[in-house]
């Protein structure tokens, strides 16, 4: 909402996979790793359409440390009808909701996407 084009956040495995998910479902423009003194980042570029409207909506938390919020293969949330997307955490790593189903595998769901 802010407009900008980049956001600087520190590293962390679950991060950057997380990160890398949401730029291969076309959420992100891109994703690297940068090291600042000695600390390694994520330099996230974010996506706008041609109005200069942000891609993302808004990004929902579903699952919280106080909270783990699990899903089997079968009932996988969907988000708007399929037009967000939802990201499982697997025994085979993050994916979306599509993917889990593809694959059959459910997990903990850690957030939605529209």
């Amino acid at each position: 909402m802010a407009k900008k084009s980049e956001v600087v956040l520190p590293y962390s495995k679950f991060k950057d996979s997380l990160a890398k998910v949401l730029v291969s479902e076309g959420w992100l423009k891109s994703v690297e790793v940068k090291d600042v003194e000695g600390f390694k980042h994520l330099a996230l570029e974010l996506k706008y359409d041609p109005q200069g409207l942000p891609v993302i909506s808004e990004i929902k938390r579903v699952s919280k440390p106080g909270q783990r919020i699990y899903a089997s293969r079968l009932k996988v949330p969907k988000v708007l009808g399929g037009m967000g997307t939802t990201i499982v955490s697997t025994s085979k790593g993050l994916m979306t909701d599509k993917e889990a189903r593809k694959n059959k595998v459910g997990g903990e769901v850690v957030c939605q996407i529209w």
